[in-house]
């Protein structure tokens, strides 16, 4: 109930900034269709976020998500879009390339890397570095997204061993996931001892247990940031919603989601 409470309050505060921004609760006058291509990480917050301002706004919003790096190859190979927000290193190279309006930098937000396991199973020694690489190496098997799927967890992870030095000990019990409902499945069938992702899509997942964000000296953040399409008839529109995102009321939502 507290939850609960705790969203609505945070929905109320949504329709006070949108109004502070001159967008009118329920205003149709000038409603847009705004196609959205979204790293999915994003997903969690964004489907609080996007009803809200739709209702505030009049405007609609079509979203279509996949991990960062599918995302940058859909929209380089020509799937439509009005904004897209990615990984903020993707989005420099489109803004470098003409595809979307270059700007200031504007970070929508930033999420890092967690552990995840089974129900009820024991959490490895997160603490540090040192009790990660410890629990890592006496894990029977863990998985992660496949870094060749573009997804950056597992880009991450992978260079994190390598890093760490223990890629060539932990390569035979590493599996790596085609999609995240093999991720999730794998763990939380007992399949699996430990998988990893990033927090926010961690923390949606109500089969699996959060076991922890990495220890800070061996943390990954990725920035999402937005960028609006250079041939987009909806640029006011898609603004609004860069704005709206943006503002203090949506930033306790996406934290409330693991995002910082």
């Amino acid at each position: 109930m507290m939850k609960q409470r705790s969203i609505l309050s945070v929905s109320g505060s949504i329709v006070l900034t949108l109004a502070l921004f001159g967008i009118a609760a329920g205003s149709t006058a000038a409603a847009a269709e705004i196609k959205l291509l979204c790293a999915v990480a994003l997903q969690p917050a964004m489907d609080v976020l996007i009803p809200d301002f739709e209702n505030t706004s009049g405007h609609k919003v079509t979203v279509a998500y996949g991990n960062a790096g599918a995302i940058a190859d859909r929209f380089k190979q020509g799937e439509a879009a009005d904004l897209v927000i990615n990984a903020a290193p993707l989005m420099e190279q489109l803004g470098a390339q003409g595809k979307v309006i270059a700007g200031d930098h504007i970070t929508i937000a930033k999420v890092g890397v967690s552990a995840f396991v089974r129900k009820g199973a024991a959490n490895p020694d997160m603490s540090s570095a040192d009790a990660f690489k410890r629990s890592i190496l006496a894990a029977k098997s863990i998985i992660y997204p496949d870094p060749a799927g573009g997804g950056a967890s597992g880009i991450y992870m992978a260079s994190l061993f390598e890093r760490l030095g223990i890629a060539a000990e932990m390569r035979s019990k590493t599996k790596l996931s085609p999609s995240a409902k093999v991720l999730y499945a794998s763990v939380a069938s007992g399949d699996v001892e430990i998988g990893f992702n990033q927090i926010s899509e961690v923390l949606a997942q109500p089969t699996v247990e959060f076991a922890g964000a990495l220890p800070s000296a061996i943390q990954n953040y990725t920035n999402f940031a937005p960028g609006i399409v250079t041939t987009s008839n909806q640029t006011e529109a898609a603004r609004a919603l860069v704005t709206f995102l943006t503002s203090r009321a949506a930033k306790a939502v996406l934290q409330a989601k693991g995002f910082e």
